[in-house]
């Protein structure tokens, strides 16, 4: 029996809270741009995080992963962008991290080394989040497992997956901001702390990049 063409809601509600509690791009950028610039900056890129799930859902409901699969070379291109794309988050972060390090008046550490992607939160995010092609193919399998084949109306289900799962995430990457917000009253008086935070992040993003540059089809 399904609930309008979705099958097992609420193991899909569950799967979809494990999956996106697991730390990936998207949410270590929400925190390191509410960290360094406030809750506001943080919203501002949580919703480039939401513009740039829905169009991967919309690209997912379109068969993009399909194309991808039967086109290697068009993979290859956003899989090596979206990689080079991560690395220079990281790199930024890294940078950042040295100027703080450096800095000998920390009342300037906000402005004299503020990563240059934190200049344009939502933009940011947005790219962070459509440059994952692994993403794509993730979602089509996923969704597929809890959408009723037999069901009339193929995007009623998906419209109400799409909707589980950013509501999930709104929860999440707010909580996310408030915590950044946080710490950076915690970190604001304490230069080299906030130093080795950017630094281990922008390390992570680098890993990323890496990873995602090494991703396969398969």
């Amino acid at each position: 029996m399904s609930f309008y063409g979705v099958t097992d809601v609420w193991t899909y509600v569950i799967g979809a809270i494990g999956i996106i509690l697991l730390p990936g791009p998207n949410s270590l950028f929400i925190l390191s741009v509410a960290t360094a610039r406030g809750v506001k900056a943080g919203f501002q890129g949580a919703l480039g995080v939401f513009v740039g799930d829905t169009v991967l859902l919309t690209l997912v409901g379109l068969g993009a992963a399909g194309l991808l699969r039967s086109t290697p070379a068009l993979f290859m291109v956003v899989k090596y962008a979206g990689a080079a794309y991560l690395s220079w988050v990281g790199l930024q972060l890294l940078r950042s991290a040295v100027q703080k390090w450096k800095s000998r008046d920390p009342s300037s550490d906000a402005v004299a080394a503020l990563p240059a992607h934190m200049a344009q939160p939502f933009q940011r995010a947005l790219v962070v989040s459509v440059l994952n092609p692994k993403a794509i193919l993730f979602l089509l399998s996923f969704f597929v497992q809890f959408i009723d084949p037999s069901y009339a109306t193929p995007v009623v289900p998906f419209l109400i997956l799409s909707a589980i799962v950013m509501a999930c995430s709104a929860v999440y990457l707010s909580v996310l901001i408030f915590a950044g917000a946080r710490l950076a009253q915690t970190f604001r008086a304490r230069r080299k702390v906030s130093a080795a935070l950017s630094s281990a992040v922008g390390g992570v993003f680098v890993w990323f990049g890496l990873k995602l540059a090494n991703a396969s089809l398969a």
